[in-house]
C-alpha cells in the first residue's frame, strides 16, 4: 500500500513539474515581444506554434494575406484579428481530436502588421513599425522635430482627432499628455511657420532676421540699423498671413521710437514682413 502511495506521489510530482515547465517555457516565448495577450495578429505576421510533447505539431507559421495559417493536424485557421492567447485556444480546440488535452503556446516571431503612420510638413513622412508597446513620448524622443509645430501636432485614431499637447509632453515631461500608440494611428506634424522675419524698404540694412520668441517691431528695426533718410517712419506696415489671408498692421514707428506711443511696438510672428515706407519729398 505504501508502495502505491509512493508511485502516486511520484506521478503527481512529475505532472506538476511538466505543468511548471510548460508555463515557464510559454512565458519565455511570449515575453519576447512584450505584446502577447494584447497584440492583434495581422496578415504578414509570423508566429511559432508550440504543442507540448508533440514535436511534429510544433511549427512556425506565416499569416497569409487572407489572414489564415496552415498547421499540421489543425488545417486552415483564421489567425488575423485574434490575440496570441485566443489563437492558442483555437488551435487547442482543433487538435483535441488528435491529442488528449493539448497544451498549446503561440508566440510572436515577426511583427509586420502593427504600424503607425507619420505625416505632415514638419517631419519626414513615413511608417513606424510597432515592434513592442510604444507610447507617444517614446516615439517623439527618437524623432527630429526641429521643423515640427508641436502645438499643432495631433493623433488621428479611427477617424477621430485625439488632442495631446506634444510640446508639454516632450519638453515638460507632462505624462498626462502621453498615450499608448495603436495599429493604424496617424500622427500629424504640421510644419512651423517661416522661421524668419523680413524687413524691407527704407531701412539701412534690409534683411531676413531669424525669428525669436517675443521679438518686436523695434527689435527688428534696430537689428537692421534703423530707418534710412528716405523713410516715412509713421507709415511702417507689418504684413502677416493668418489662415491664408493677408493682414496689414499699421505701425507709427516714429511715435514708437520717440517714446510717445509704446503700443505701436507690435509683437512679431514667424514669417511677418515689416515694410518701411519711403518718402520722395
Amino acid at each position: 500500500m505504501s508502495s502505491d502511495t509512493g508511485i502516486g506521489s511520484s506521478m503527481w510530482k512529475k505532472c506538476f513539474m511538466v505543468k511548471v515547465a510548460v508555463l515557464i517555457f510559454g512565458a519565455m516565448l511570449l515575453g519576447g515581444t512584450g505584446l502577447a495577450g494584447e497584440y492583434i495578429i495581422g496578415a504578414g505576421d509570423s508566429v511559432h506554434v508550440f504543442v507540448w510533447g508533440e514535436p511534429e505539431l510544433t511549427v512556425p507559421a506565416l499569416v497569409r494575406p487572407d489572414g489564415r495559417i496552415s498547421l499540421p493536424g489543425a488545417g486552415e485557421i483564421m489567425a488575423e484579428g485574434l490575440t496570441p492567447e485566443a489563437l492558442q485556444k483555437e488551435i487547442a480546440g482543433r487538435l483535441s481530436a488528435l491529442v488528449k488535452e493539448p497544451v498549446v503556446t503561440v508566440s510572436m516571431v515577426g511583427i509586420e502588421n502593427s504600424k503607425v503612420y507619420i505625416i505632415g510638413g514638419g517631419v519626414v513622412t513615413g511608417v513606424y513599425p510597432l515592434k513592442q508597446k510604444t507610447s507617444l513620448l517614446q516615439l517623439l524622443a527618437g524623432m527630429d522635430l526641429a521643423r515640427a509645430d508641436l502645438h499643432g501636432a495631433h493623433v488621428m485614431r479611427d477617424g477621430a482627432r485625439m488632442e495631446r499637447d506634444f510640446d508639454l509632453l516632450l519638453h515638460n515631461g507632462d505624462l498626462k499628455q502621453d498615450l499608448a500608440l495603436r495599429h493604424n494611428d496617424i500622427i500629424v506634424f504640421p510644419a512651423l511657420p517661416e522661421p524668419y522675419v523680413y524687413v524691407v524698404g527704407a531701412v539701412n540694412t534690409p534683411q531676413a532676421l531669424p525669428y525669436k520668441d517675443g521679438m518686436t517691431v523695434l527689435d527688428a528695426l534696430l537689428a537692421c540699423g534703423g530707418f534710412n533718410k528716405f523713410a516715412k517712419k509713421n507709415d511702417t506696415v507689418v504684413v502677416r498671413r493668418e489662415d491664408g489671408v493677408e493682414k496689414r498692421i499699421e505701425v507709427r514707428a516714429q511715435d514708437l521710437a520717440e517714446g510717445r506711443d509704446l503700443s505701436q511696438n507690435v509683437v512679431l510672428r514667424r514669417g511677418d514682413y515689416i515694410i518701411a515706407a519711403e518718402s520722395y519729398f
